[in-house]
């Protein structure tokens, strides 16, 4: 059974993506630049409250992902207190200042997140080094996962470097970047992919933009009757 991951950067997004099916989630804030860290309160409304299996994007800011001592001494405290909230997963993403893969700040999260599974995020789709090198890396590093649009800005548009990804190492490969209930199919289709990563937003009735429990549905539904 295809893996369906929806961003939620909000409480009321988490909500809807729980109504709509959705079992796991990647809980984030300001989705607009990107995602941020979410607050300790929304982790454990997520985690503990709705019941969601909760990834949480470990990122302090926005920008981009060269990170020095005291914002890894930040990024190394919430990976704790996620750990301590009950997060299934923390999502991280470190490139040097060459624009390769960073595999000692990876390894430093690695070992600190300890039961909880370490996701790679689309760092490495700016990464400047060839695609299975830089998956070659995450996977030495002991990386559960990477989520990925084949360094291309959507995953449609990198499904040939995505489907020679999935299975390369024992790196999960998942998804994400421009998947919706349309595609859905087709991308899993193109890649062999075991995994889907998608936000199923829309505009709400006060103007911004909210996880449609309808789209987590019908995403969720096109993964089980694609032919």
């Amino acid at each position: 059974m295809i893996q369906v991951e929806i961003c939620t950067p909000s409480r009321r997004s988490a909500e809807a993506a729980k109504a709509g099916g959705a079992q796991r989630i990647e809980l984030c804030r300001e989705l607009a630049c990107g995602g941020l860290t979410p607050s300790d309160e929304d982790i454990d409304y997520c985690v503990r409250t709705l019941g969601l299996r909760t990834h949480v994007l470990v990122r302090p800011r926005a920008g981009n992902f060269y990170y020095d001592r005291a914002e890894m001494a930040e990024i190394m405290d919430t990976v704790e207190r996620c750990g301590r909230l009950g997060a299934a997963a923390v999502v991280v993403g470190f490139l040097d200042y060459e624009g390769r893969i960073d595999t000692g700040l990876t390894r430093e999260v690695v070992a600190a997140a300890g039961k909880m599974e370490v996701t790679f995020h689309r760092a490495f789709d700016e990464a400047r080094q060839e695609p299975m090198e830089a998956l070659e890396a995450i996977a030495m590093c002991g990386c559960t996962r990477l989520l990925t649009s084949g360094q291309k800005a959507t995953a449609l548009e990198g499904a040939e470097v995505i489907g020679r990804m999935v299975g390369a190492t024992p790196v999960k490969i998942l998804a994400g970047s421009g998947v919706t209930p349309a595609n859905v199919a087709e991308l899993i289709a193109r890649t062999g992919v075991g995994e889907v990563h998608g936000s199923c937003k829309a505009v709400a009735a006060d103007g911004t933009m909210q996880t449609d429990a309808a789209l987590v549905r019908q995403m969720i539904e096109n993964t089980r009757n694609r032919k």
